[in-house]
């Protein structure tokens, strides 16, 4: 009998994105709002790592995680420069956040989900582009419908808004390293997203 290993795929570089990509991606989940403690996927061997408990008491407010086969570098940060009239804004070089509004009780990550773009917040990490894209979950009961971020309800946004403004922040110190900018709609979330995956494409699948 032939024997064969099989391995997992790396959720980064080894996860295809859906066929109507980007009316429509496949998101990797990282972490949910019942976690208490910050997961990240380690970028070598693709499993999560623990990154660092939560310092605060408040927690995700929806499921987040990264676009695979996508990466925050000049192009995607190109576009944060052109808002903010500015040339010296770099991305990451992180794979592209997502936030994904489900009315279910999703209780881990390290799962795949079918989403829907919908907006995206805009925020600078010190000098780095640091864009969460907004999506729903497809065929949600109280999401799914939503094509455009003016239609979720602005208390859920404060609590986004709020979050990744925040998450960051060590206690006992008064500078907050995160930056809140703008908030903007589908059009341009699809726009962030197609540049991430022409970064990634430049960084990774380029011969030169």
């Amino acid at each position: 009998m032939k024997k064969f290993i099989d391995h997992k795929a790396h959720p980064w570089h080894g996860i295809k994105q859906s066929e109507g990509f980007p009316e429509t991606v496949r998101a990797f989940i990282e972490i949910v709002p019942t976690d208490t403690v910050k997961y990240e996927v380690d970028k070598e061997s693709g499993y999560l790592s623990l990154d660092r408990p939560q310092k605060f008491s408040n927690i995700v407010p929806s499921l987040y995680g990264f676009l695979p086969k996508t990466y925050c570098g000049p192009k995607m940060a190109a576009l944060t420069n052109k808002a903010l009239a500015r040339k010296d804004v770099e991305g990451d070089g992180d794979p592209l956040d997502i936030c994904i509004l489900t009315e279910k009780d999703v209780t881990h990550g390290d799962i795949i989900v079918n989403a829907r773009p919908i907006g995206g917040l805009r925020l600078l990490d010190h000098n780095q582009a640091d864009d969460k894209i907004i999506a729903v979950l497809r065929s949600d009961a109280v999401y799914g419908m939503m094509t455009d971020i003016e239609q979720v309800p602005i208390d859920i946004i404060r609590r986004l808004i709020h979050y990744f403004s925040t998450y960051k922040d060590i206690p006992g110190e008064n500078t907050s390293r995160m930056q809140f900018v703008s908030i903007y709609g589908a059009d341009v979330a699809k726009e962030i997203i197609l540049k991430s995956t022409e970064d990634y494409e430049d960084m990774f699948l380029s011969e030169n």
